[in-house]
Protein backbone atom coordinates (compact mmCIF):
# COMPACT_ATOMS: atom_id res chain seq x y z
CA UNK A 1 0.00 0.00 0.00
CA UNK A 2 0.99 3.84 -0.36
CA UNK A 3 2.63 5.61 1.91
CA UNK A 4 0.24 8.34 1.21
CA UNK A 5 -2.72 6.02 2.79
CA UNK A 6 -1.13 5.74 5.67
CA UNK A 7 -0.71 9.79 6.03
CA UNK A 8 -4.04 10.13 5.44
CA UNK A 9 -5.20 8.53 7.88
CA UNK A 10 -3.22 9.85 10.34
CA UNK A 11 -4.49 13.50 9.78
CA UNK A 12 -7.86 11.90 9.78
CA UNK A 13 -7.41 10.02 12.92
CA UNK A 14 -5.50 13.61 14.80
CA UNK A 15 -8.64 15.17 13.29
CA UNK A 16 -11.06 13.38 14.44
CA UNK A 17 -9.92 12.80 17.72
CA UNK A 18 -9.41 16.41 18.65
CA UNK A 19 -13.33 16.88 17.41
CA UNK A 20 -14.49 13.92 18.91
CA UNK A 21 -12.76 15.38 22.38
CA UNK A 22 -14.71 18.68 21.56
CA UNK A 23 -18.37 16.68 21.36
CA UNK A 24 -17.98 14.72 24.12
CA UNK A 25 -16.84 17.98 26.05
CA UNK A 26 -20.17 19.78 24.72
CA UNK A 27 -22.54 16.81 26.10
CA UNK A 28 -25.10 17.90 29.19
CA UNK A 29 -23.85 15.63 32.40
CA UNK A 30 -26.97 13.35 32.92
CA UNK A 31 -26.09 13.01 36.77
CA UNK A 32 -24.51 10.35 38.99
CA UNK A 33 -21.09 10.55 38.17
CA UNK A 34 -17.92 12.63 39.15
CA UNK A 35 -19.75 15.91 37.86
CA UNK A 36 -22.52 15.32 40.35
CA UNK A 37 -20.45 14.66 42.83
CA UNK A 38 -18.39 18.49 42.44
CA UNK A 39 -21.69 20.13 42.14
CA UNK A 40 -22.37 20.18 38.48
CA UNK A 41 -25.51 18.07 38.90
CA UNK A 42 -27.30 20.79 41.25
CA UNK A 43 -29.70 21.91 38.73
CA UNK A 44 -31.76 20.08 36.32
CA UNK A 45 -33.23 21.99 33.12
CA UNK A 46 -36.09 20.55 31.04
CA UNK A 47 -36.98 16.84 30.93
CA UNK A 48 -36.43 15.20 27.89
CA UNK A 49 -33.51 15.92 25.31
CA UNK A 50 -33.87 18.41 22.62
CA UNK A 51 -33.24 18.42 19.24
CA UNK A 52 -29.73 19.95 19.59
CA UNK A 53 -28.73 17.07 22.17
CA UNK A 54 -29.96 14.14 19.46
CA UNK A 55 -28.06 15.76 17.03
CA UNK A 56 -25.06 16.26 18.95
CA UNK A 57 -25.57 12.34 19.81
CA UNK A 58 -25.74 11.74 16.32
CA UNK A 59 -22.50 13.84 15.19
CA UNK A 60 -20.47 12.40 18.07
CA UNK A 61 -21.69 8.83 16.74
CA UNK A 62 -20.66 9.52 13.63
CA UNK A 63 -17.25 11.14 14.54
CA UNK A 64 -16.69 8.13 16.47
CA UNK A 65 -17.17 5.30 13.58
CA UNK A 66 -14.30 7.51 11.31
CA UNK A 67 -12.42 7.50 14.05
CA UNK A 68 -12.90 3.47 14.87
CA UNK A 69 -12.03 3.45 11.19
CA UNK A 70 -9.00 4.91 11.00
CA UNK A 71 -7.35 3.14 13.98
CA UNK A 72 -8.65 -0.41 12.14
CA UNK A 73 -6.98 0.78 8.63
CA UNK A 74 -3.52 1.93 10.37
CA UNK A 75 -3.79 -1.61 12.20
CA UNK A 76 -4.00 -3.10 8.45
CA UNK A 77 -1.78 -0.96 6.88
CA UNK A 78 0.78 -1.54 9.30
CA UNK A 79 0.09 -5.26 9.05
CA UNK A 80 0.94 -5.25 5.38
CA UNK A 81 3.68 -2.62 5.58
CA UNK A 82 5.95 -3.98 7.76
CA UNK A 83 6.85 -7.21 6.83
CA UNK A 84 6.79 -10.01 9.68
Amino acid sequence: MPTWFAYTLIVLLTITSILLTMLILLHRGKGGGLSSMFGGGVSSSLAGSSVAEKNLDRYTVLVGIVWFACIIGLGLWLKLAVPA
